[in-house]
Order: structure tokens, then C-alpha cells, then sequence
């Protein structure tokens, strides 16, 4: 059995890319189909991949302008010839999952969300800070996506989504059903310790839409030591409103993160995520979460247990969740437990379960035995 892997783009270091890194440890000799690369970007797990980019890696200044060339994924993601491939598995937030297979083939499709830019559009835009030129001239272009998004909803043979609030947008705007199971977290990577130390933490890109504002402003008025550990365009604003109180650590390398986490009182969580991440990344390190109540924070946050939820966006809100955290006895043993539901092997389990049934619906026990073999013939050969 022939299986290929297609992914949107692999020019940045996200959750979605770690996700394609897991697929490609659970099906080392598939080829990875993306319509663009940077290799600076690949998570060490995908450095050996045999990576297949798509005509859109000649186009000039794309490292810098690769949103620029907005018009040109969906026809390059569908010009890919997976003809051979009797199995293909897309990553999807935008353009994989329009990839085209040959007829009787499997196109399983793991989506972290429906184009957010044409279905949460007035977000989208105040998230990527376009002004009104700009969004003026993209109107009638996505509502050409749209279309495009929902006349390519029908190629994937079954969809995967990532959490609960995915699943709904699929089935809204698909009108797809799917199958929920949660991305890989790197449990491995955190150790819980005794005892927290005095300060609590967010572990964030420092964008607009991230809200991390929400938080400076409560700490600014509670007077609590915050620690931030993240960059991007909002950092200049952030500090300049910040009091003595909070401090800025910029990227740091991940050991150094993973003790920060282990150390806080509790990780900050303000965004409304498709999924994120860094909550059970903390819950690995037995440290609880205070989220606001949304989005993928629905799935993984238990109130109480494994954190608190926030339900207003405002300063008040959340230093009363604050305030609620401090008052709660936590079990880092019970938390620590808890992430490890989300660790890789959970997913490579969930995912393969999926993958054989959908084998089995199609060619019967022979396809799972070939799937298998296949499968075999290269972990022998590793």
C-alpha cells in the first residue's frame, strides 16, 4: 500500500507542523506534498522527510511575501499527481484537504480548522492587522475561496478535527461529519516539581488576537509577578504598558521553557484557540490553567481540576480566576495524569485505529494485513 502525506505549507514551526511530524514517524517512507519550504523552519523530526514542494518554491522573495501569493496554493496543492498513492492523508487548515487522489483512493483529512479567513473573516483581519485598502481588495477575492473552499469540502473520504469546536465548523460549513481527536502533545518533554515558585507565566506569540493585553492589565492592577515568554509584533506595546511587576523573557529555548512552566502558580491562557497547545504543555508540568472559556480550551481544561476558566474578556474576569486558582488545592499528580491522555502515543493510536478501519472499509482484512505489511517491511529496514 502506497501512502503520501499533503500539507498546506511547512514554513514555520506550529502545532500543525508537529503534527505533520508525527505522521511522518507513524509513516516514515511517505512523501510529504507542500506547496511551499522553508527548512530553516522544520521541526528536527522532519529534517530526514523526503519533502515535495510544489512549482510555488521558485517564486521570487516567498520567505518574506508568501502571503502575497494568496491566489496561488489552491491551484498548486491541486496540480500535486498522487495518482500512485492508495492512501493519502492531508493536514488542513487552509488547502490540503482539496488535494486531488485518484478515484478509490483513501483521503483521510486532519483538519485544525476550515479556512479561517473566509469563514471568520471580521477576526482574521483584525488578527493579521489589515487596514481598510487592504481588506477592501480582498473581499471579492475570498468570497471566490469560499466557493472554492466548499466545492473541494467533498474530496477528503473522512475528516479528522482536532477538537470539538473544529468538529462544529466542519459540520457548518461542510456539511461533513468528522471524527475528534486531539494533536500530539510532547508530554515527555515536562517534569513536574513540588513545589511552584511566585510567579505565573504565559507562553505566547505576542499577536494582537493572542490578548495577551487582557492579562498585562489585570497583573498591572493585582500587582502579581507575570512572566512572559514569547515574541512578535505586539511586544513593543505590551511592555510599554507593562508595570515593574511583569517581565519579558523573549523565545527561549525549549528545556528553559519547560522549567518556567514547571516552576509557575499557573499558566495564563486568554486566546480563543482552535485547539492550543501550551495549556496541557503546563498540565504535563503539573501546573493548572487559567483559560478563557472557549474554543479548544473547552476539551482540555477541566474546571477546577486541571484549571480555572475566565468567561469575560476582561481584566476583572480574569483576576478572578485568579484570585479562584489560589484558592483551589491542585494534584499536580492528577494534572500531570491528565496531559498524558494527549501524549503521541495516545495520538499514533487514535490516528491508526482510524486509518485501518477506513482501510478495512475499503478492501477488507487483505488491505489491513497489506497496510500493515508495509508498514513492517520499513521499521525492518530502519
Amino acid at each position: 500500500m502506497k501512502i503520501a502525506i499533503v500539507h498546506d505549507y511547512l514554513n514555520q514551526a506550529g502545532g500543525a507542523e508537529r503534527v505533520v511530524g508525527t505522521l511522518h514517524t507513524m509513516f516514515p517512507a511517505a512523501p510529504i506534498f507542500t506547496t511551499i519550504l522553508d527548512r530553516s523552519s522544520l521541526w528536527d523530526v522532519l529534517r530526514d522527510a523526503d519533502i515535495r514542494t510544489s512549482w510555488m518554491q521558485k517564486l521570487p522573495l516567498l520567505k518574506r511575501h508568501f502571503k502575497a501569493y494568496l491566489l496561488f496554493y489552491p491551484g498548486a496543492i491541486e496540480r500535486f499527481d498522487l495518482r500512485e498513492y492508495d492512501l493519502v492523508i492531508s493536514s488542513s487548515s487552509a488547502f490540503g484537504k482539496a488535494a486531488i487522489t485518484r478515484p478509490g483512493a483513501i483521503h483521510i483529512c486532519y483538519c485544525h480548522t476550515p479556512m479561517r479567513f473566509v469563514w471568520d473573516y471580521e477576526r482574521y483581519m483584525e488578527r493579521e492587522q489589515y487596514g481598510s485598502p487592504v481588506r477592501a481588495v480582498l473581499i471579492p477575492v475570498l468570497k471566490r475561496f469560499r466557493a472554492w473552499d466548499v466545492k473541494t469540502a467533498t474530496r477528503p473520504s473522512l475528516y479528522v478535527a482536532n477538537s470539538t469546536v473544529v468538529a462544529d465548523r466542519i459540520k457548518r460549513f461542510y456539511n461533513r461529519d468528522s471524527i475528534i481527536v486531539p494533536p500530539p502533545v510532547a508530554v515527555q518533554r515536562f517534569t513536574p516539581i513540588d513545589h511552584a515558585e511566585d510567579f505565573y507565566l504565559i507562553v505566547s506569540r505576542l499577536n494582537p488576537y493572542k490578548r495577551v493585553d487582557l492579562v498585562v492589565k489585570a497583573f498591572n492592577d493585582n500587582g502579581r509577578k507575570l512572566v512572559i515568554i514569547g515574541d512578535g509584533p505586539d511586544r513593543a506595546v505590551l511592555e510599554k504598558m507593562s508595570r515593574p511587576n511583569i517581565t519579558f523573557l523573549g523565545r527561549l529555548p525549549d528545556p528553559e521553557v519547560a522549567g518556567y512552566y514547571a516552576r509557575c502558580k499557573a499558566l495564563l491562557f486568554p486566546g480563543d484557540e482552535d485547539f492550543g497547545i501550551v495549556p496541557l504543555e503546563a498540565n504535563a508540568a503539573g501546573r493548572p490553567v487559567i483559560a478563557f472559556k472557549a474554543g479548544g480550551a473547552l476539551d482540555t481544561v477541566i474546571d477546577g481540576k486541571t484549571g480555572i476558566f475566565f468567561s469575560e474578556l476582561t481584566p476583572e474576569s480574569l483576576s478572578a480566576a485568579v484570585l479562584r486558582s489560589e484558592q483551589t488545592t491542585w494534584d499536580s499528580v492528577a494534572i500531570r495524569e491528565h496531559a498524558e491522555d494527549y501524549a503521541e502515543p495516545r495520538f499514533r493510536e487514535r490516528f491508526m485505529r482510524i486509518v485501518e478501519d477506513m482501510v478495512e472499509k475499503k478492501h477488507g482484512a487483505a488491505g489491513v494485513k497489506s497496510l500493515r505489511e508495509a508498514l513492517g517491511a520499513v521499521a525492518a529496514t530502519a
